[in-house]
C-alpha cells in the first residue's frame, strides 16, 4: 500500500479571524482524501501557542452563542523542529523533553489575517524547509498590507481606485491633515484596517462627518487604516490556482458578490459569514463573455504582480462601462466549503475535494529556498 503523504493542517491564529480559520479546517478535514493524505490537524491559539488539535472540527460554525476557539487545552503543546531528513512534528509535555510526533511532507496553512497569512508564518516555514500550501513571505506580507499591496499593483499598470492612507503618528498627531486629505476623496468612503481581512472593521461612510468614528473603528484592528473612494461598479471575484509545471497559473470562472441592499450595505461580516439572506454569491457571474475574460486575465496579472503562489481570490469592480477596477487580493482566502474561491472552482470544474488535492500536490512541486 502507498505510504499516505502528512499534511499538517495549520488552523486558529492570533488575528481577529480565528473563527473563520478553524471553520475554514473543518471543512478541509470533511472533505481532504484521507486514502492520499494522513491529517496531523494542529491548532494555533490566540496567543500562539501550537497545540494538536482534536480532529473533530465538525461542529465548528460561525453562527450560534459561541464562536470557535482554540485554546491550550485543546491538545498537547506542539513545535515544527527542522532536522537533515526534514521537518517534524515535537510534542511538548511539561518538565519532560520534546517527544516525536513524526515526519511533515507537506503544511497546510488556512490561517487569515496577521501573524498566519501576511508572511510571517511563511518565514518560520521557510526557515523549517518544509513544504507549505499558498504563497511566500514577500507575497502574503504584501498581499496583507493593502497599502503596499496598492503601491505594487499601480506600479504594474493595473486599474485601482483612489485612495487615502492613515497610519497612526498621523493620526494622532495631524488629524485635521488627514481628515483635509481624506476629504477630497467622493462619497461614498470605505475605512477598513489595511492588515485584516473577513470584512473586520469595514465601515461604509456616507457623510464626511462619520469619517472619524469609521476611522477609529477600524483602528480597534490595525493601527494602519485605509480610507477607499467608493467604485460604482459589480463587486466580483475571482480564483486564481498556480500552474503546475512551471506553467502559467490558471484563473476561473468569475463569481458575483450579490447584496440586498435592503438588509445590508454592504458585504461585511453579518452578510458573508452568518445571516443567510443578506448576500448571496453567483458562481459563475452572469457577465458578458469579454468581460469575465478580461477579469480573468486582470486577476492572473494581480496574481504575478505580487508574486503570488498557489492560490488567491482577487477581486474587482466591474464598472457600467464595462471597466475592471482592482479592489485586492486574499493570498488565504476564505476557503470553507461554502466560500467564493471554492465555489467558483467548483463551476470551472475542479471540486472541492480536488481542490485541496491541487493545492498540496502544487506546494509539493514547488521548489524551496529562492525561487
Amino acid at each position: 500500500m502507498r505510504e499516505r503523504i502528512r499534511v499538517a493542517l495549520l488552523f486558529g491564529g492570533r488575528s481577529g479571524e480565528h473563527p473563520v480559520s478553524i471553520v475554514t479546517a473543518a471543512g478541509i478535514m470533511a472533505a481532504i482524501d484521507r486514502e492520499r493524505y494522513d491529517v496531523v490537524p494542529i491548532g494555533i491559539t490566540r496567543t500562539g501557542q501550537w497545540v494538536v488539535g482534536a480532529e473533530d472540527l465538525t461542529g465548528s460554525a460561525l453562527t450560534g452563542a459561541a464562536l470557535p476557539e482554540v485554546t491550550a487545552t485543546s491538545g498537547a503543546g506542539v513545535v515544527l523542529s527542522s532536522a537533515a531528513d526534514g521537518a517534524s512534528l515535537q510534542v511538548l509535555e511539561p518538565g519532560n523533553l520534546p517527544v516525536g510526533l513524526g515526519k511533515v511532507d507537506v503544511v497546510f496553512p488556512v490561517l487569515h489575517g496577521p501573524y498566519g497569512e501576511d508572511g510571517t508564518l511563511q518565514g518560520l516555514l521557510e526557515l523549517a524547509d518544509v513544504p507549505y500550501v499558498g504563497s511566500g513571505v514577500l507575497a502574503s506580507a504584501v498581499g496583507m498590507d493593502k497599502e503596499f499591496m496598492k503601491l505594487v499593483l499601480a506600479g504594474r499598470g493595473l486599474p485601482i481606485g483612489p485612495y487615502v492612507v492613515v497610519r497612526p503618528r498621523e493620526w494622532e498627531q495631524q488629524r485635521a491633515d488627514v481628515l483635509l486629505r481624506a476629504g477630497e476623496l467622493s462619497l461614498p468612503l470605505f475605512v477598513k484596517p489595511a492588515r485584516a481581512g473577513s470584512s473586520l472593521g469595514v465601515t461604509r461612510v456616507e457623510d464626511y462627518a462619520d469619517l472619524p468614528d469609521a476611522i477609529e473603528e477600524a483602528r480597534r484592528h490595525d493601527p494602519k487604516v485605509l480610507v477607499e473612494q467608493g467604485v460604482e461598479g459589480r463587486e466580483i471575484e475571482c480564483g486564481v490556482l498556480g500552474g503546475r509545471g512551471g506553467a502559467a497559473p490558471r484563473a476561473s470562472v468569475p463569481g458575483e458578490i450579490v447584496v440586498d441592499h435592503a438588509e445590508a450595505e454592504f458585504y461585511d461580516f453579518e452578510a458573508k459569514y452568518v445571516s443567510a439572506t443578506q448576500a448571496r454569491t453567483d458562481a459563475p457571474a452572469d457577465l458578458p463573455e469579454d468581460v469575465a475574460e478580461r477579469v480573468r486575465s486582470v486577476a492572473v496579472q494581480v496574481f504575478e504582480a505580487v508574486g503570488a503562489e498557489g492560490l488567491a481570490r482577487v477581486d474587482v469592480f466591474v464598472t457600467p462601462a464595462g471597466e475592471v477596477v482592482v479592489n485586492e487580493i486574499n493570498t488565504m482566502p476564505g476557503f470553507t466549503p461554502i466560500s467564493m474561491y471554492p465555489k467558483v472552482w467548483e463551476a470551472t470544474g475542479i471540486s472541492y475535494t480536488e481542490l485541496i488535492d491541487e493545492l498540496i500536490q502544487l506546494a509539493l512541486e514547488r521548489p524551496r529556498g529562492l525561487r
